[in-house]
């Protein structure tokens, strides 16, 4: 196991709140087995911790599973029931990672997904998209700071008690047991680095 620092160019180490307005929290599942349908969340919130050494950040997140939004009222509506989120009994879904660690030449990020009570490991590949200061707030580089990631990962929905294996008229399934997560986060720098 390797334990050399990760080299992140303009790397700054703090305490990050998530940017809602400028960040997506999305998914795509198969329809049918020969589509795909997109959604995503408008409603979350996340602190991102940057540690003295890139490994040992953390990240912790929660996400209002009401504000989903798939592009059709009536299948929202559907999958916010009993079913599927069951969002009147579990209203939020939350991440919190566990370890951050070299995989090839990316990074991943270990963390636990809980959903609808149920708390399972789930690995997300991440991409630092970069560090830089925000151009309206050049009277001092840490207001308003700015970081961006990408993460990527898969959960099986069933895992979670969402929706089950119904078939269609032909013995396909009507929906896809895997989910594929697409996260674009940008967050705020709220407090300065430590120093020495």
């Amino acid at each position: 196991m390797t334990t050399e620092l990760v080299e992140i160019p303009g790397y700054v180490a703090g305490t990050w709140t998530i940017d809602p307005v400028h960040s997506g929290v999305g998914f795509v599942i198969r329809h049918l087995m020969v589509s795909k349908v997109r959604g995503r969340f408008g409603t979350f919130e996340g602190t991102v911790v940057t540690g003295a050494d890139p490994l040992g950040s953390e990240v912790t997140a929660s996400i209002d599973l009401a504000s989903i939004d798939t592009g059709n009222s009536q299948r929202d509506e559907h999958v916010r029931a009993a079913d599927f989120l069951d969002v009147a009994a579990h209203p939020t879904m939350t991440y919190r990672s566990t370890g951050l660690r070299h995989e090839g030449e990316g990074l991943v990020l270990d963390g636990e997904l809980t959903l609808r009570g149920t708390t399972k490991p789930v690995a997300l590949k991440l991409e630092v998209d970069g560090f830089g200061p925000d151009p309206f707030r050049q009277d001092d580089p840490f207001k308003g700071a700015r970081v961006g990631f990408t993460a990527t990962g898969e959960i099986n929905r069933l895992d979670f008690g969402v929706g089950d294996r119904g078939t269609v008229p032909g013995g396909a399934l009507g929906l896809g047991e895997k989910v594929e997560i697409v996260l674009e986060i940008q967050a705020v720098l709220r407090t300065e680095p430590e120093t020495a």
